[in-house]
C-alpha cells in the first residue's frame, strides 16, 4: 500500500529539531531575569533596618553605604554592556554575571549565620560594638558581587532575548517581538512585586538568615535554568562598541585641531560617509567636532576599500552626529537625574514606616519596606490611565488625536516629585509632633500612602517619557545608548543624593544641635531634610522649563501634529 505524503512525513524534522532561538528560549532567559529582581530587589529595601540593627551603624553611615551601592548597581549594566558589546557576547556576560550575582548572595547570606561576621547583638554588652574592618569589607565584598552580578544580566537580557527573535519566521513577524517586549516588562514588575511582599515578609517575620537564603536560593535556580537551555541559544558574535566609536571622535578632533573650517566647508573638503548612509555631510552645529570627519588625502587616510587607515584621527559624519545627538541631550537628562535624588530616598521612607502602626489585624503586620508596593502599583495606574483613559477621552472631546510630547510628561514628572517630597515633608512633621506631645505616635502608616502615589506618578510620568525622549532624538544606531540613559542618570543621582545628605548633616550638627538625619527618627528632623529637597527639586523644574525651551520641537513633531492632530 502506497504511504501518504503525510505518512512519510516526519512530525518534526530534523532541521527543525537542529534550529536554535525562538520563543521555547524566552522563558528561560526573562526567568533568569526575573528571579535576579526578585532577589536584589528583595534584598535592598530592608538593608536599612539590616545595617542599623545588625551592624549597629549611624543612619548616615548605613544610607552612604546603600547610596554607594545602588549607584555601583545602576551604573554596572553600562560596564557590562560595553563587555558584551566588544569582548564577550551577550550569553557570557549574562552568564558570569549570574553566577557572580548568586556569589555575591551567598556571601550576604553569611553574614546572619556566622557569629563573626557581625558585631556581637548590643543586648549581650553594656556598649553596642562597633564593626570591624573584616566585617565590614565582608559586606561590602557581598554588594560589590550582587551589583557585578545584576550588571551582568541587566545588560544584555532584554537584547539577547530579542536575538533569539531574529531567525526565520520569527523575524518576518514583528508583532511576536512586541509581544516579547510586553511580557518582559510584565515579569519586571511582577517580580518587583513578589519581591516587595513576599520576600521582605520571610524577612521581617521570619528572620534575617531564612529571609537572606531565599533569594539565593531564588539566584541558584536562575542559574540553572540559563545554562540548561543554552545549547538552543542564538549566541551572536561581538562588534565594535558604539562608546568606542563616540570616543574615537573625540579623539579624532583633538588630533585634527589644527585644521581650520570655514564657512561652506563642504565645498571644499571631501567628508568620510559610512557606506549606504544617507548623511553625507556634518551639522553645522559644534563644527569643531566635523574636523573628525574630513578627508584631506584619501592616499594616507583611506584604505583602498575606502575605509579609514586610523579609526581614531578619521571618523564618519554617522559617528560625528551620533556625539553631537548625545551632548544635545545631555542637559534635559541631567533634569531627570536630578529628579532622581527624590527616588533614590529609599533609607528614611523604611524607618519612617517602621515607626508607625502598620497593624491591619491582630495577626498581620504590614512590613514596613512593603510600602513599596504602593509606588509600583501607582506607576501601572497611571500608565493604564493615561493610555486607555485620558488620551481617548480628550481626543473624543477635542474630535481629533491628542497626544502630550514627551517633554512635558517630563515636566509633569518633576512636577509631581515637588508634590511628593513636600507631602513627605509634611507627614513626618505631623508624626514627629505627635510624638513629641504623647512620648509615643500611634500615627496609622495609611498617611504614607499619598507621598508614594506621588513618588511613583513622578516616576511613570518623568522616567518613560525620557525612554521615548532618548529613542525618539537619538539615532537609530544609539538605540544601546538610549537603553543605558536612565541607569546612567540613576547612579549619578545616588552619588549626589549621598553628597547632598552629609552636607545637610554636617551643617546641622554645626549649628549645635541634633543631626537632621539622625539614626533615632524622633530626634532628628527629617522633616527639613524634605524640604530641602523640596527646594532642590523647585529649582530642577525652573531648570528643565529653560532647557526644554533651549531645546526647541523634538525630531518628527511638527511633521506628527500636522498628520496625526495637536502635540501638547
Amino acid at each position: 500500500m502506497e504511504k501518504t505524503r503525510a505518512e512519510e512525513e516526519p512530525l518534526l524534522k530534523e532541521e527543525d529539531r537542529n534550529k536554535k532561538g525562538g520563543f521555547r528560549t524566552l522563558p528561560f532567559i526573562i526567568g533568569n531575569e526575573s528571579v535576579e529582581k526578585m532577589a536584589t530587589y528583595g534584598v535592598m529595601p530592608n538593608m536599612t533596618l539590616y545595617l542599623i540593627k545588625e551592624y549597629h551603624m549611624e543612619m548616615t553611615t548605613a544610607s552612604n553605604i546603600l547610596f554607594m551601592w545602588s549607584s555601583a548597581t545602576n551604573f554596572m549594566p553600562l560596564v557590562a554592556a560595553l563587555l558584551a558589546d566588544s569582548f564577550f557576547g551577550r550569553f557570557y556576560t549574562i552568564g558570569f554575571g549570574s553566577i557572580i550575582c548568586f556569589m555575591g548572595m551567598i556571601l550576604l547570606w553569611s553574614t546572619t549565620i556566622i557569629p563573626q561576621a557581625k558585631p556581637p547583638p548590643c543586648s549581650n554588652n553594656p556598649i553596642c560594638t562597633s564593626v570591624a574592618i573584616p566585617q565590614l569589607v565582608l559586606l561590602c565584598t557581598s554588594f560589590v558581587l550582587i551589583s557585578i552580578g545584576a550588571g551582568g544580566i541587566r545588560s544584555s537580557s532584554l537584547a539577547f532575548g530579542a536575538d533569539q527573535l531574529e531567525r526565520g519566521e520569527f523575524k518576518r513577524k514583528s508583532n511576536l517581538k512586541e509581544s516579547y517586549f510586553t511580557w518582559y516588562y510584565a515579569s519586571y514588575t511582577l517580580s518587583v512585586l513578589i519581591a516587595l511582599t513576599c520576600v521582605v515578609y520571610i524577612q521581617d517575620n521570619v528572620g534575617w538568615g531564612v529571609g537572606f537564603l531565599v533569594p539565593a536560593l531564588l539566584m541558584l535556580f536562575g542559574v540553572g535554568s540559563f545554562f540548561l537551555a543554552s545549547p538552543f541559544y542564538v549566541k551572536l558574535k561581538c562588534r565594535s562598541s558604539l562608546f568606542t566609536g563616540l570616543g574615537q571622535v573625540v579623539v579624532a578632533s583633538f588630533n585634527n585641531r589644527s585644521l581650520e573650517l570655514s564657512d561652506g566647508t563642504s565645498n571644499y573638503y571631501t567628508w568620510h560617509c559610512r557606506s549606504g548612509s544617507s548623511l553625507v555631510c556634518p551639522s553645522e552645529k559644534l563644527r569643531f567636532l566635523n574636523k573628525a570627519c574630513v578627508v584631506r588625502d584619501p592616499d594616507t587616510d583611506l584604505t583602498p576599500d575606502g575605509k579609514p587607515k586610523n579609526p581614531w584621527r578619521l571618523c564618519t559624519v554617522d559617528q560625528v552626529e551620533e556625539l553631537k545627538s548625545t551632548i544635545k541631550i545631555l542637559p534635559i537628562w541631567s533634569t531627570g537625574m536630578i529628579m532622581s535624588i527624590n527616588i533614590s530616598q529609599t533609607s528614611f521612607p523604611i524607618i519612617q514606616a517602621s515607626s508607625m502602626n502598620r497593624r491591619i489585624t491582630s495577626n498581620f503586620t504590614i512590613p514596613s519596606a512593603s510600602f513599596n508596593t504602593i509606588t509600583v502599583i501607582s506607576v501601572i495606574l497611571w500608565i493604564f490611565l493615561y493610555d486607555r483613559i485620558f488620551l481617548p477621552l480628550a481626543s473624543r472631546v477635542m474630535r481629533r488625536p491628542i497626544r502630550i510630547s514627551p517633554k512635558t510628561r517630563m515636566g509633569i514628572g518633576i512636577f509631581f516629585s515637588i508634590l511628593a517630597m513636600i507631602a513627605t515633608s509634611a507627614v513626618e512633621g505631623v508624626r514627629r509632633s505627635r510624638h513629641t506631645r504623647s512620648g509615643e505616635s500611634q500615627m496609622s502608616a495609611v498617611w504614607l500612602v499619598p507621598q508614594y502615589c506621588l513618588t511613583g506618578f513622578a516616576e511613570a510620568s518623568n522616567v518613560i517619557a525620557q525612554n521615548e525622549f532618548y529613542f525618539s532624538e537619538f539615532p537609530r544606531s544609539m538605540s544601546s545608548v538610549a537603553l543605558t540613559m536612565n541607569g546612567i542618570g540613576m547612579s549619578l543621582a545616588n552619588l549626589i543624593a549621598s553628597v547632598l545628605m552629609n552636607i545637610v548633616d554636617w551643617i546641622s550638627k554645626k549649628m549645635g544641635e541634633e543631626s537632621w538625619i539622625s539614626s533615632d527618627i524622633n530626634k532628628g528632623r527629617y522633616d527639613y531634610y524634605y524640604l530641602v529637597l523640596a527646594g532642590l527639586s523647585v529649582a530642577n523644574m525652573i531648570y528643565f522649563l529653560v532647557c526644554s525651551s533651549a531645546y526647541g520641537p523634538l525630531k518628527g513633531e511638527k511633521k506628527l501634529e500636522e498628520e496625526q492632530g495637536e502635540v501638547l
